[in-house]
């Protein structure tokens, strides 16, 4: 791709690391102004330093999409003057067993990863439609919305609840010029792989099972940088036929189930 995303103004929540970074970078190269939102201050600010020195245009906004919505959408126009593009990538994981977790604790997957994304979705939405130029909405789903997995019950739900919104704010917002699509990753080197200090890509087992069995037809994990290129082309002048849809980027993992 080359200059897709001229004259585009982008929202990318969670990009102060991982996918959200990468996806960030690849925006800008693109010739996307981008605001980065994140709750990691420090890093948040350094992705957003890094673009700007690289050429591109990048600035950050602290905030938590649970609660933010309305003033990471407002802080995007403020600065760029204008919303074309929102990535919908901030989430959380941890492992919580259905039968000994509190439910309070079970829900905040779902308040994050579904309610979070539902809430910057409105709030993006709104001054889309109040502009008139149409947009493009990315929400980055997991292969997990679609598959079982123990301990995994809230986030898996999470995201499969993502990914039927996805498909009915395609429907509903295709009237506005508005496409809706979503990205589903399998498994990324990125720090929600990195648990008590070790990635889980670096275990004897994802290596004896993923890998030397190829679980993973590729027979690694993806960089953050190959799922940002799916997402960029979704939100980019390139796509203009394909909405609601949920893109899988997995290597091959679920060719293999």
């Amino acid at each position: 791709m080359s200059g897709v995303c001229v004259g585009m103004v982008a929202l990318v929540t969670g990009a102060a690391s991982g996918i959200g970074r990468a996806t960030a970078v690849a925006l800008a190269r693109e010739g996307a102004a981008v605001l980065i939102a994140d709750l990691q201050r420090e890093a948040g600010a350094a992705a957003a330093a890094a673009i700007n020195a690289g050429g591109g245009r990048a600035a950050f906004v602290e905030a938590d999409i649970t609660r933010d919505a309305e003033a990471m959408v407002a802080a995007a126009v403020a600065q760029y003057g204008q919303l074309d593009i929102l990535i919908n990538n901030a989430g959380i994981f941890y492992e919580a067993d259905f039968l000994a977790t509190p439910f309070a604790q079970w829900r905040r997957a779902v308040d994050v990863i579904y309610f979070g994304t539902y809430h910057v979705a409105r709030a993006a939405t709104q001054e889309m439609v109040r502009r008139g130029a149409g947009g493009r909405i990315v929400n980055i789903s997991s292969v997990n919305a679609f598959l079982g997995a123990p301990r995994s019950s809230h986030y898996n739900s999470a995201k499969g609840a993502v990914d039927q919104l996805t498909r009915c704010l395609a429907v509903e917002l295709a009237p506005h010029g508005i496409l809706v699509n979503g990205v589903a990753p399998g498994f990324v080197d990125t720090p929600m792989a990195i648990i008590d200090g070790v990635s889980e890509h670096e275990t004897p087992d994802f290596k004896a099972f993923y890998v030397e069995r190829r679980r993973i037809p590729l027979a690694r994990p993806a960089r953050p940088e190959e799922i940002a290129e799916a997402v960029v082309f979704l939100a980019s002048s390139r796509c203009t036929y394909l909405t609601g849809h949920t893109i899988v980027v997995d290597g091959g993992l679920t060719a293999t189930f």
